[in-house]
């Protein structure tokens, strides 16, 4: 996707650590306009029908509302990182452990919004190690919802994640790859 790159180059900034930071534009800060195309790519790259579309708070809610309007508004849910009072007793837990942040967390899901047979389609805003798209994984096989495929707006193709996802049988669609932070600067495959 030629506008994310271009924006990925003109706002990203790379981090110690490995990390590109390009949350002025997609999950801090978010462009609308390029959420709404970003969402427009991910119901032209998966089609079919979905009944519900899983990310992970807060981070994936922008992509994941953008791509919920082009599948004629179906519902989003978002895992929850730390338990509320209000979320009901029963859920769908995984672990995942954040990159970024260094923490691990365990998402959470109320079976109330995740059914049996729901056709469910994974969006996320990174896809590195794999982690957090992972943990979306199990939660929708203990709720035994069919999985239709895994979307990452940015994949850093050089770690284990996108193959992770995979190995797993899941499809996996990403908008920007990315091969390369070497030396501050960001390659795309």
């Amino acid at each position: 996707m030629e506008s994310l790159k271009k924006k990925i180059l003109e706002e990203g900034r790379v981090l110690d650590g490995d990390i590109l930071k390009i949350d002025s534009f997609l999950n801090h800060m978010i462009d609308v306009n390029l959420t709404l195309e970003i969402g427009k790519e991910f119901k032209r790259r998966f089609g079919g029908t979905i009944d519900k579309i899983l990310t992970v708070e807060a981070s994936g809610i922008g992509a994941a509302i953008a791509t919920s309007m082009e599948y004629n508004n179906v519902p989003v849910l978002f895992a929850k990182k730390v338990k509320c009072s209000l979320m009901a007793d029963e859920v769908y837990a995984s672990k995942e452990h954040s990159y970024t942040r260094g923490v691990d967390y365990v998402l959470q899901v109320s079976k109330n919004y995740l059914k049996e047979g729901e056709r469910v389609l994974i969006i996320d805003d990174f896809l590195a190690n794999g982690e957090a798209i992972n943990a979306l994984v199990d939660i929708c096989r203990q709720a035994k919802a069919e999985i239709v495929g895994a979307g990452a707006v940015v994949c850093k193709t050089y770690q284990p994640g996108e193959k992770r996802i995979l190995d797993q049988g899941v499809k996996v669609e990403v908008l920007a790859r990315v091969k390369s932070l070497e030396n501050g600067k960001v390659e795309f495959e």
